[in-house]
């Protein structure tokens, strides 16, 4: 939708996931889409670089989330937002379902 405007699908992925779960991690994005990790962390960089977006690590793992400070935020924020609302309903609430903690030994699938 976006990646003729952005330059790349890549970027647009990485952009609607943390859009749509507020932070997210490279291996997270890339196995979601599956789609290459080189690819997610090389755009994930270049978003970090441009001050779109600041990571921080807890333990092993470096979360990515919007930078507040960055100037075009609430206007990046606008358009992800309607770009999201064009994707199908199923594929709009498979990115918001942002399940972290791990299932118990015996509940069903």
């Amino acid at each position: 939708m976006l990646s003729p405007l952005l330059g790349s699908i890549s970027l647009e992925r990485v952009l609607i996931f943390i859009l749509a779960r507020d932070q997210g991690y490279a291996t997270e994005i890339a196995r979601f889409y599956d789609a290459s990790l080189y690819a997610i962390q090389k755009q994930l960089d270049k978003l970090e670089a441009g001050g779109v977006l600041v990571s921080y690590t807890i333990g092993k793992t470096r979360l990515y989330e919007f930078n507040p400070r960055y100037s075009f935020l609430k206007e990046l924020k606008n358009l992800l937002e309607k770009a999201l609302a064009s994707y199908p309903p199923e594929d709009q609430e498979k990115l918001k379902m942002n399940r972290r903690r791990p299932r118990r030994r015996e509940k069903p699938l």
